[in-house]
């Protein structure tokens, strides 16, 4: 009698269960869809939601809608999507060596060799030349952006050999689409995106951190750096610190965005951080840095953290 327990063949320790990659996607492309974490959808939402934070908070500030920003929002979850996965596929490219000695990522498919190097590449970039597509339905401020955006995306993956900071270098890579998407429907930059980025760098440091506590006893074997590793059993307070920097920094993005005359959009868009301040209080309370199933729950919850934001600046917007 066979084991209907068993997890599907390749499939990665932290997949989500019962994901459609593993159900429905045809054999031959499972290994690339996984390269491009279609499995762990987390990650696109977390590269997605500071794009619709710096869309949605422009929209508020310049007082106008119009069915180009609709696109953009659509343009921004597609893009979402394809530079999640050539940013992973590159990740896991430049980590191969490492990967099969982590037991969460020895099954990933090039160190247990279900992908080979070169087709890797490929794919990685087939991702990159059709997000670059979308890219070039937008204004040349964001195009610009766009494309200088590559430059942390093929720095952080080797960032955690040389630092013990790599969470702020996936946060500068992370949070960029609050840049990009301000710039998309304004054709420049301000302070506004400026301090919505940083505060975007801060939750990264803060929910990355937490994710990275699954592999502080592997990574040490190894020699990888990063913060879970260099704040061990004082993560708590310094996590509270970056929870403190994400809705302050927010908070004056918002300020600096509403004009002076709107102060009600004002009162009603400041609870977006002030109520994902408290998500990620609630984070913090449920924190075990010694369980990997309380880790990856909340770093998953961090979807939702995000989308408070989405949904109160969405309302301050309808007003």
């Amino acid at each position: 009698m066979s084991d209907t327990s068993k997890a599907p063949v390749g499939q990665i320790a932290d997949a989500v269960k019962d994901n459609w990659v593993d159900r429905f996607a045809p054999n031959p492309v499972k290994p690339f869809f996984r390269l491009s974490r279609l499995d762990r959808p987390i990650g696109t939402w977390l590269l997605l939601l500071p794009c619709w934070w710096g869309l949605l908070l422009a929209m508020i500030s310049t007082g106008t809608v119009s069915w180009h920003d609709a696109w953009i929002f659509i343009g921004c979850a597609f893009g979402a999507v394809l530079m999640r996965g050539a940013g992973c596929t590159w990740n896991d490219i430049t980590d191969r060596d490492f990967d099969g000695s982590v037991e969460r990522t020895a099954l990933r498919p090039i160190p247990s060799g279900q992908v080979p190097v070169i087709k890797a590449v490929v794919w990685t970039a087939l991702q990159a030349f059709i997000a670059l597509g979308i890219l070039l339905t937008f204004n040349k401020t964001a195009i610009l952006l766009g494309v200088v955006s590559l430059v942390p995306v093929a720095i952080y993956p080797f960032a955690k050999r040389f630092t013990w900071w790599p969470q702020v270098f996936l946060g500068i890579a992370f949070n960029w689409g609050a840049l990009l998407a301000w710039a998309a429907h304004t054709g420049s930059l301000g302070w506004p995106p400026i301090l919505l980025y940083l505060a975007g760098i801060a939750w990264t440091l803060f929910y990355d951190t937490i994710y990275a506590h699954q592999d502080t006893e592997d990574d040490a074997l190894i020699g990888i750096k990063s913060t879970a590793r260099l704040f061990g059993d004082d993560s708590p307070r310094y996590l509270s610190w970056f929870l403190v920097a994400t809705v302050s920094l927010m908070a004056m993005a918002v300020i600096a965005a509403v004009p002076d005359a709107e102060m009600i959009t004002m009162l009603i868009a400041i609870f977006g951080p002030w109520l994902m301040g408290w998500h990620l209080w609630w984070q913090l309370g449920r924190l075990d840095t010694e369980n990997n199933d309380v880790l990856i729950g909340l770093f998953r919850s961090n979807r939702d953290a995000g989308l408070i934001p989405v949904l109160i600046f969405a309302v301050a917007l309808m007003l």
